[in-house]
């Protein structure tokens, strides 16, 4: 594979929303993101921005800035949730509560088995309707994904 460029995971989503800006504020100040960079189409709106939180990327536009971009409830729902590793779930969900995100699922402990994982994971909807999930690992094991993988690569 090639190279990234600087700054960027291999995999990034990008979320539509009614008002970006209002959006950008809310996923900064309630879910800890960080804004990067913000790029206005000649009309003023948010045609692309890119928030950051530790090595993950999402880029955030505003609904109609290009004609493909529709946010949610222009869609009738969203149509994928994301999901995001934090250090400690149990303070992210709290500030997320404090500062408006709606919680769709309390923290919850998920254990995969001892081959696995384990997880503490809460679920919310933020100011646009997107679904997230935010993530603590707990206990990592030896998962068989990695040996199908590692099999796998060999071929």
């Amino acid at each position: 594979m090639k190279a990234l460029p600087d700054g960027w995971p291999r995999i990034s989503a990008s979320l539509v929303y009614d008002d970006a800006r209002a959006a950008i504020d809310w996923l900064c100040h309630v879910f800890g993101f960080e804004l990067r960079l913000l790029v206005e189409s000649e009309d003023g709106k948010v045609a692309h921005s890119e928030l950051v939180y530790g090595d993950g990327v999402i880029m955030v536009a505003q609904a109609g800035a290009r004609p493909h971009y529709l946010s949610p409830k222009q869609a009738g729902g969203t149509t994928a949730q994301l999901m995001v590793y934090v250090d400690d779930v149990e303070a992210h969900c709290e500030r997320s509560r404090a500062n408006g995100a709606t919680i769709t699922t309390e923290p919850k402990t998920s254990d995969y088995g001892e081959e696995y994982w384990t997880d503490r994971s809460y679920g919310a909807t933020d100011c646009g309707g997107h679904q997230w999930w935010f993530s603590e690992r707990l206990r990592t094991g030896d998962p068989h994904w990695s040996k199908v993988r590692k099999r796998s690569a060999r071929h």
